[in-house]
């Protein structure tokens, strides 16, 4: 397949922040902060960093040299390099495209909540019953789910430099900017230390199997692992860039982001709940129903609830512009459409896939495959079942069949590879055993759901 007209980054700035901004999402500021707070807290956050450096930064090592070294995403990456396994990237390329529609459902709700605090209703939000009675709407969530989705349209649809890099560079320091300026508000609040010392000091009696296995289930989560999108941002990258320094540097965004997003909402919910761990248990209704509510009993609450959906605004596009990008390159790639066409067609079927997703809280909440709402099974069969079979299956692809050499030898193209004798054991034994701990707990937690 021809590839001189797919587009690419201008450099490894453009390169990293559009990598970031894909890892950077929801994972960080939602899921992130109610997991540390379930888990532990400081002893969540070591296991979670520790895991980054090491397994996070092999898969997505591998990942980027792959797609750089073929310079096509995902669906022909890996049959370019090994004719066998041509079904692992019809297997990857499934991933975003079920990710991105119920992912836009939840950029929907984020929008949804900024317009309330920029139209001073703060304290609606905050009250009693107001998410549950919003997403069960048939009419205004789809509203909110289309216009999230046409802005990441608009974005794709403007290429790979003048869309996705551009808005990256523009996003992604605001995004820091704002994680920043709100960590350090809710740091200075009277009270919020205890909350700091929770979130941030390690309780090793704490520490159990399952702390493990949350931090590298988030981890694939947060650092948009297995899904295609990385190998897809490796074939835009430039033979030149260094390889090894990027991963480094969107490591660092990525558990950056998260720690910040972890210090505007543990110590605060923490804080106002009176030191109640129960209440930063709340799962998915931490960031929607919890946080309003701490929001309303906080000085200049509704200017930081604005603040706050802003930032989870930008976070979520990022993620969202890298999930549409990677399924229009892909179709690109493997039917040479053009990328007008290509966004359209996602676009057009992403919006299809996503109805039921805002639907399933509504009319259709009487649909519960596995006991799960409509968007919790999509979420559940991406992100517990097919992203660790598809790293399980890249884990074999590299050692046995493409060899670690080839990967290395990728990556020492523009640079040094420091982290070289680690990065070979990782991928040949640790991360293999971990993504199938990871499979195995998935499987586990599926079948309770079940017999409940």
């Amino acid at each position: 397949m021809e590839t001189s007209n797919r587009g690419s980054f201008t450099g490894k700035l453009g390169f990293v922040l559009a990598a970031a901004g894909s890892a950077v999402g929801l994972g960080n500021i939602w899921r992130f902060p109610y997991l540390a707070a379930e888990y532990g807290g400081g002893i969540f956050l070591l296991v979670y960093i520790v895991l980054a450096v090491t397994l996070g930064f092999t898969l997505m090592t591998a990942e980027i040299a792959i797609g750089r070294k073929t310079g096509l995403s995902a669906i022909g990456a890996y049959g370019a390099l090994n004719a066998k396994f041509s079904f692992l990237g019809k297997l990857t390329a499934v991933i975003p495209a079920i990710i991105l529609p119920y992912y836009s459902v939840i950029g929907g709700w984020v929008l949804k909540y900024l317009f309330i605090y920029l139209s001073g209703g703060g304290a609606s939000a905050a009250q009693n019953g107001y998410f549950r009675s919003y997403i069960g709407q048939p009419v205004q969530p789809i509203l909110w789910f289309l216009l999230f989705i046409g802005i990441t349209f608009v974005v794709v649809l403007l290429g790979v430099e003048k869309g996705v890099e551009k808005c990256s560079k523009i996003m992604m320091p605001f995004l820091v900017v704002l994680s920043i300026v709100i960590a350090v508000y809710v740091v200075c609040l009277p009270g919020a230390m205890d909350g700091v010392i929770y979130y941030l000091k390690p309780d090793f009696s704490k520490f159990t199997p399952m702390t493990v296995l949350a931090a590298m289930g988030q981890l694939f989560y947060s650092m948009s692992l297995a899904m295609g999108i990385m190998v897809t941002y490796g074939s835009y990258m430039k033979k030149d860039v260094n390889l090894d320094h990027a991963v480094r540097q969107i490591e660092i965004f990525d558990t950056g982001i998260a720690l910040l997003a972890g210090l505007m909402i543990v110590p605060a919910v923490y804080t106002f709940s009176g030191g109640n761990e129960s209440a930063m248990q709340e799962g998915s209704g931490l960031m929607f129903i919890t946080l309003p509510k701490v929001f309303s009993q906080m000085p200049f609450g509704s200017l930081l609830g604005l603040v706050f959906f802003l930032l989870v605004l930008f976070a979520a596009l990022t993620s969202s512009i890298s999930l549409m990008e990677t399924v229009v390159s892909i179709l690109r790639d493997k039917t040479g459409l053009s990328r007008n066409k290509a966004a359209m067609l996602t676009l057009g079927v992403s919006i299809l896939l996503g109805l039921p997703s805002s639907l399933g809280f509504g009319p259709l909440s009487g649909i519960a495959p596995l006991g799960l709402s409509i968007l919790d099974f999509f979420d559940f069969i991406s992100n517990a079942v097919l992203m660790p079979i598809v790293a399980l299956l890249t884990c074999i692809f590299v050692v046995w069949f493409v060899g670690t050499k080839s990967i290395v030898e990728e990556v020492k193209l523009s640079s040094q590879f420091k982290r070289e004798k680690m990065f070979c054991v990782m991928i040949k034994y640790f991360a293999p055993i971990c993504i199938v701990l990871i499979l195995i707990s998935s499987i586990l937690d599926s079948l309770e759901i079940v017999i409940i």
